[in-house]
């Protein structure tokens, strides 16, 4: 007779009791040594259990603001070339597009840190032209670019 996936002893109603049937515990403990599962460590991780990898051209907070300077100084420079609305506009294009070359390439071979600055800059310009040019247009309703 099975009663709760358990078999019953001959001459008991019910089946025996877990420790009657099994001689081990139900619990077992973990063998000593062994790695906590890390959600709730004891102890700083033992040393040298994996390998450390490290940037080989770290973004350091100087480059970014070097490249960030550098490229607003680029972007005034060719924007004032421009005599008017449509001329500031094309020449900050024109000059994003060969710093994101510059950039392009710094983040590839040189510094990594410049590389994320000058993006940065220009995403803020090309975002000061691009705001300057919608102004005028809703203002005057007419495309300044023509």
């Amino acid at each position: 007779m099975l009663q709760f996936g358990v078999a019953a002893r001959p001459g008991m109603p019910y089946p025996a009791p877990p420790s009657a049937v099994d001689p081990r515990p139900a619990w077992q403990p973990r063998p000593f040594g062994h790695s906590p599962s890390g959600l709730f460590p004891a102890s700083p991780p033992p040393m040298h259990t994996h390998p450390t990898y490290r940037e080989p051209h770290p973004v350091r907070p100087g480059a970014v603001a070097a490249g960030a300077a550098s490229t607003a100084a680029w972007l005034v420079a060719f924007g004032l070339l421009g005599h008017d609305l449509r001329g500031y506009v094309l020449w900050t294009l024109l000059a994003g597009g060969l710093a994101w070359l510059v950039a392009l390439l710094l983040t590839e071979r040189g510094n990594r840190g410049a590389g994320v600055g000058i993006a940065l800059a220009i995403g803020v310009g090309w975002a000061i032209a691009a705001t300057a040019l919608a102004i005028r247009w809703y203002t005057s309703a007419d495309w300044p670019l023509w």
